[in-house]
């Protein structure tokens, strides 16, 4: 039992020596590799703003497209106030037509008859004016819903294009096809090569 103990101890300890060699050379290795990538051309690269996604969405849930204009895509700012302007803008027509609606309603109740003087609608029965009341209700909560989602998704569009502005699309990261000579075959193979550069 102590034997087993003692050889498992120095196992251990002999493989841990050589993963700390082996990671001090892999150190080694990256510094001569960064000493041939600093003779190629390289763009410097700004470092990464991890704030950024979070003031832009935060921009827009205090004024909608100012997060937009915070990411500097002023195109999209009309968008954003059209989406959010166009279900807003239904809401307020039904709630005025529902509340006409509501007041001939109203009148008819306290005594006033279909097309007395002063009936906004003197061909529509109190059936029709209840169900038109409970129609323009519906379409008043449903733009009113969509206003809400429209405005969540003009936070989320500024947080989300924040996110992508920061994403690495340069040189030392790329997908191209190429051609190679197969010799031993006597013909071309076609592939893709994903280059790494750290």
């Amino acid at each position: 039992m102590l034997n087993k103990l003692v050889y498992s101890l120095l196992f251990s300890l002999f493989f841990s020596g050589v993963i700390f060699a082996q990671e001090n050379k892999k150190t080694e290795d990256i510094n001569t590799d960064l000493v041939v990538v600093k003779d190629s051309i390289k763009t410097k690269r700004e470092p990464l703003n991890v704030l950024a996604p979070s003031k832009a969405a935060f921009y827009s849930a205090i004024l909608p497209g100012l997060g937009q204009a915070y990411n500097k895509k002023y195109w999209k700012i009309p968008i954003a106030y059209a989406l959010i302007g166009t279900p807003l803008y239904f809401y307020i027509k039904n709630d005025k037509d529902y509340n006409l609606y509501r007041d001939a309603y109203k009148r008819r109740l306290a005594g006033f008859g279909q097309g007395s003087e002063g009936d906004p609608f003197p061909n529509v029965s109190n059936d029709g004016l209840i169900r038109a009341q409970q129609q323009l209700r519906r379409n008043k909560e449903l733009a009113l819903l969509i206003t809400i989602g429209m405005y969540a998704l003009n936070i989320i569009d500024a947080n989300v294009d924040a996110h992508l502005l920061q994403f690495n699309v340069d040189e030392d990261l790329s997908l191209r096809p190429h051609f190679k000579y197969n010799q031993m075959e006597n013909n071309t193979d076609l592939g893709f090569t994903l280059n790494f550069k750290f």
